[in-house]
């Protein structure tokens, strides 16, 4: 009999003698007045809202007289940012701490503002804002955000800060031309995902993603203007518990490929090996259809294998999955031969090759959180939707090169954009994080759960790709947990 998680552990394990590389992705922001604080300045991208890639965004920064945190809802104070015909748009500018940015950002959009700018409220590097992991009624907001997000130092809200008080109307400029790479008339991007359907709103929204894009992305790739490649993250079992219940029941291939138990239960539904098994099923149907000229099969499968196999009705399953290749037209002997045996006490030429492209390169940091989208080598930050994406996508063309899709209505952005309001885990219960982690002030619940992304060292002669251990085994491997999380640079508040 399989026991009850009382909570879950996951720690990203890197190889070599360094830590992993998480990449904060940046857009500029540009004060044209005053002219004592004239010049340009670094924000990060919020991991949601709509971004506007490729484009720019005039607005006036105006700091609220009251709920500077922009934690309360700004109607309760009867106070309004929404530009009058004619006027520029509102940068809602508001301070950071006492509740998630998302949070922040619902607010000040509801209340008219065209974007919100949080001023950290330490002198640090910029961090990625993140989502929270809500529970499902609280994350149908973090969907409904739509307007962008930028998080900028202490001493650059300081500033702004001090010329508002004085007086000065401040004019800023946001950038996001430079944020995503342009260099030929392709676009590269890579989807990380995962084929578990009962991990909450992040999956929900996975799949949501993938059914809505679906269309324009075959049809960039049957043009051949983007190629599109898509990638799973697995973990590996440490040493010394490749014999425990929980590595067995999550890994496949002794201990070297894990994922998480779906339902967070070991005594009942799927285990983590089944979706490993599926995330490989799904990279070799990729292969087997990239091999036949197809790529864009890939999206058929995994939309329909979501709606005719999920684990909800016990169907997620070998024999669902072949169903559904069969109808697609694919060689199950081919994508059978690419899995191979998961049993084997040796390294999966697949997975293996899915643990190192975890392993950022170059300008691309490494892949940490899930769903993650790569274009051009760069991160995407901000809402996993298909205007969005598509927008981003575009961005990444060379100027004059873009596809006609590209230059419809509602993809196009510049200047006179009219916008004004209208994508490695911890996962801990947050009454734990919230006495380790710097999540100050947050609004903490018992039954609250925080995801957030980090690195530690790790050793191992046999496995020396990127990997991880799922499960809970002592109070040692907590505390290195802990103590790895203080410098992470994804936060939530």
């Amino acid at each position: 009999m399989k026991e009850k998680l009382g909570f879950a552990v996951w720690v990203l394990f890197l190889w070599g003698s360094c830590l992993g590389k998480f990449v904060v992705e940046k857009n500029s922001l540009k004060v044209t007045s005053p002219d004592s604080l004239k010049g340009v300045y670094e924000s990060a991208i919020g991991n949601f809202g709509v971004p506007q890639y490729g484009g720019t965004m005039v607005g006036v920064v105006v700091y609220p007289k009251a709920n500077v945190k922009g934690c309360k809802e700004f109607g309760d104070f009867g106070v309004s940012f929404k530009s009058k015909p004619g006027g520029l748009p509102t940068f809602l500018l508001v301070d950071r701490g006492d509740c998630y940015f998302t949070k922040k950002a619902w607010n000040a959009q509801n209340a008219g503002a065209a974007a919100i700018l949080v001023a950290d409220d330490k002198i640090e590097p910029l961090i990625t804002m993140d989502n929270p992991e809500e529970d499902n009624t609280s994350a149908e907001y973090l969907q409904n955000i739509t307007i962008p997000s930028a998080l900028i130092s202490k001493t650059t809200g300081d500033s702004l800060k001090k010329a508002l008080s004085n007086g000065d109307m401040v004019n800023v400029n946001l950038d996001w031309r430079e944020s995503l790479p342009h260099p030929d008339e392709r676009v590269e991007y890579e989807f990380w995902t995962n084929s578990n359907d009962e991990c909450g709103p992040k999956c929900d929204m996975q799949i949501d993603f993938v059914k809505s894009f679906k269309g324009a992305a075959q049809i960039l790739e049957q043009k051949g203007y983007t190629q599109f490649t898509p990638h799973y993250i697995t973990w590996y079992c440490p040493e010394a518990f490749i014999l425990s219940k929980q590595c067995k029941s999550q890994c496949i291939n002794h201990g070297r490929y894990c994922a998480p138990d779906p339902e967070q239960d070991f005594s009942k539904g799927y285990d983590g090996k089944d979706v490993v098994v599926q995330n490989l099923r799904q990279v070799c149907l990729y292969r087997v259809a990239n091999e036949s000229n197809k790529p864009w099969l890939w999206w058929d499968y995994v939309t329909d294998f979501a709606i005719r196999c999920p684990m909800k009705e016990k169907k997620y399953s070998k024999e669902c999955a072949n169903q559904v290749i069969e109808s697609l037209g694919l060689d199950i002997k081919k994508i059978d031969k690419c899995i191979g045996d998961p049993e084997a006490d040796e390294d999966n030429p697949v997975l293996k090759a899915e643990q190192d492209a975890q392993v950022g390169k170059d300008s691309r940091g490494d892949v940490t959180i899930l769903p993650t989208l790569v274009i051009n080598n760069r991160q995407y930050r901000g809402k996993l939707d298909k205007g969005a994406v598509l927008k981003a996508i575009c961005a990444g063309f060379e100027e004059t090169t873009e596809p006609a899709v590209c230059l419809s209505e509602g993809i196009q952005t510049n200047e006179c954009l009219e916008n004004n309001g209208d994508v490695g885990k911890i996962m801990l219960p947050m009454s734990l994080l919230a006495r380790r982690v710097n999540l100050r002030n947050a609004d903490v619940r018992k039954d609250s759960k925080v995801m957030v992304s980090t690195h530690v060292k790790a050793r191992s002669h046999q496995r020396k790709s990127a990997g991880a251990f799922f499960g809970l085994f002592s109070s040692a491997w907590l505390q290195l947990v802990l103590e790895a999380m203080q410098s992470t640079n994804i936060e939530f508040e």
